[in-house]
């Protein structure tokens, strides 16, 4: 494995990246003074309390507290981990990473080797796995019948390739008689959901007699397969299971190969299986995704929210269809904010997206797409037919019905037109009606408030103003007067002029990654996010008048010491001598 990736190359890659074209390209922001806002993407908000600055290259969200630089950001709102979000952002900004000779003891690097080797061999081996069941599919002996059965789904070569689709025969050890070849083999396999222990230790394919549809992750590393039978054998579709690399519940099959297909997207169609993704892509509608088996859960929602405004759930006209309706519903009423909209449309029976495009064409597929029902609609339809709406019993049970889901419902527009149709249509329309109905919804418990200082200490804030603005550091000259202070928090703000010493040129967001996840960094970010009203023309003065007060501070403190001593007569010479020189300054 390669050493830690180079320090200097992190704060290069700072330096380059621009943290509010970065978070603009993920979610819009708008000028606000010198700094730029948003509705928070880590938490639900009606007024933008999201902030970016591009002095600082640095975000805050004044309502939930998260922060950080642009590698954080990415690290957070991409779900990557340090190293894939420093490679992410590299890309992003058209560098090569650089790597350093790793200086951790032995042990540690065997550790770190160990770690990384293991997260490489399973995605090399998943991709290899891949293109062996692609393989398949040009020369297995029965791959006729898959080839024909691909066809007869309207299939074409180009598309099959696009999603890398596969084959694998009907035998017990078809994938594993060509990469079982080790008992350490034979596990990584077990780990990675390919195969099933059995009798004597001998492990056997999960996947047999299937065409094989890869699932890859965000960065297009292959994570999982499904698995569709060619006959009527049950289970008709088999998927991977949890593994350390697949995640089922926050991966959605075909998102990269929609965001492949358009760089700018603008909607995404959620549907139930890999043949309808595949079978949409084919007739254009290349911007179709699967949520694997399960009902679209809250982390799913996220991503497809994170990715673009407009989301239509196409399910079947079924009741395990609008169960599945229901679900999606709930989990995404916490997400919906002002500029979202989730859209839901039911196919008629015996249609799924697969037939109804192969058979009545794109053109046909968009329109029913055009006519989805929003959300808030499906949720009034839904509950209106379980109450009896001609009586005003009934009417007065839906409006209680109404408030666990209201509850849930971030502030809004659509809250608010959502409280005032309830108004209208199911009570008395009148506003006592409205506030009483507003009053009685319970809200989902509130994102706690970001501490903050609030106490001015001269420690405090000269390193406030540091991290604002390294370079006045160069104004102290050197350290050493600071070193015999006693004083909280003296140690840090050593520490962070050290640095801003050593680099002249360092900028706020660069000095607070040296400081990445330890106890100082979650102090520095919080002084990064204090407003302390000190305008930037002031920094220097400011920072140094604090330096001077504790100095003043120290020696007062030290005088008053050496002085009780001496009333107690329990001086040494050398405290005598500085006494003597404390009482001269």
């Amino acid at each position: 494995m390669a050493g830690r990736i180079s320090r200097q190359f992190i704060d290069d890659l700072l330096a380059r990246a621009d943290i509010v074209e970065l978070v603009d390209s993920r979610v819009p922001l708008k000028k606000a003074g010198k700094n730029y806002q948003a509705c928070c993407p880590f938490h639900n908000e009606k007024s933008p309390s999201f902030t970016v600055s591009q002095d600082k290259q640095f975000y805050h969200c004044f309502g939930c507290g998260e922060h950080g630089n642009a590698i954080s950001f990415l690290m957070e709102f991409d779900r990557l981990d340090f190293v894939d979000a420093i490679e992410e952002l590299a890309s992003h900004c058209g560098m090569e990473v650089i790597r350093e000779e790793n200086t951790a003891s032995p042990a540690e690097q065997r550790r770190q080797q160990q770690i990384h080797q293991q997260k490489q061999d399973d995605y090399e081996l998943m991709l290899q796995v891949s293109r062996f069941f692609q393989q398949q599919l040009k020369v297995a002996n029965d791959k006729d019948v898959a080839i024909d059965y691909l066809k007869g789904r309207g299939l074409s070569g180009e598309i099959v390739k696009r999603f890398g689709i596969g084959y694998i025969s009907n035998a017990w050890d078809g994938m594993m008689s060509v990469f079982g070849r080790s008992k350490s083999a034979n596990q990584q396999l077990v780990d990675l959901g390919m195969a099933i222990s059995g009798e004597q230790n001998r492990p056997y394919d999960r996947f047999r007699g299937r065409i094989m549809f890869p699932i890859r992750d965000k960065r297009g590393r292959v994570i999982g397969f499904g698995g569709r039978v060619l006959g009527d054998e049950k289970p008709k579709y088999l998927n991977s299971p949890e593994t350390r690399v697949y995640s089922k519940g926050q991966e959605l099959y075909g998102l990269y190969e929609a965001k492949q297909a358009s760089k700018d997207l603008k909607r995404l169609v959620v549907v139930e299986g890999y043949m309808d993704v595949v079978a949409l892509a084919q007739h254009g509608v290349d911007y179709a995704v699967a949520s694997l088996g399960t009902a679209t859960t809250f982390e799913q929602l996220q991503t497809l929210f994170r990715t673009v405004n407009d989301v239509v759930c196409c399910y079947d006209g079924d009741k395990a269809g609008r169960g599945a309706a229901w679900r999606a519903m709930e989990n995404a009423l916490p997400l919906m904010r002002d500029g979202f909209s989730l859209k839901f449309v039911f196919l008629p029976d015996g249609e799924d997206p697969d037939s109804l495009i192969r058979e009545q064409g794109k053109q046909a597929f968009e329109d029913i797409i055009e006519s989805a029902v929003p959300l808030s609609k499906f949720l009034f339809e839904q509950l209106m037919q379980q109450v009896d709406m001609n009586s005003f019993e009934g009417r007065g049970a839906l409006v209680e019905m109404f408030n666990p889901y209201l509850a849930k419902l971030p502030d809004s527009n659509l809250k608010d037109a959502m409280l005032n149709d309830i108004a209208n249509n199911f009570g008395t329309g009148s506003e006592q009606f409205l506030t009483k109905l507003t009053k009685n919804i319970q809200p989902e418990k509130p994102v706690q408030k970001a501490k903050t200082s609030s106490k001015v200490t001269p420690v405090r804030l000269a390193i406030a103003l540091l991290l604002e603005q390294p370079s006045i550091a160069q104004s102290l000259g050197h350290v050493d007067v600071l070193r015999p202070l006693t004083m909280p928090g003296i140690p840090l703000l050593i520490q962070v002029l050290e640095i801003c010493l050593d680099k002249p040129n360092i900028k706020s967001a660069q000095l607070l990654e040296f400081f990445r996840d330890t106890e100082q960094g979650k102090q520095l970010a919080k002084l990064m996010c204090w407003q302390h009203h000190i305008e930037p023309e002031a920094a220097q003065d400011v920072f140094l008048d604090s330096i001077e007060k504790l100095l003043n501070n120290f020696v007062e403190q030290r005088t008053e010491v050496l002085l009780q001593k001496a009333r107690l007569g329990q001086m040494d010479h050398n405290e005598k001598q500085e006494l003597q020189a404390l009482l001269n300054a």
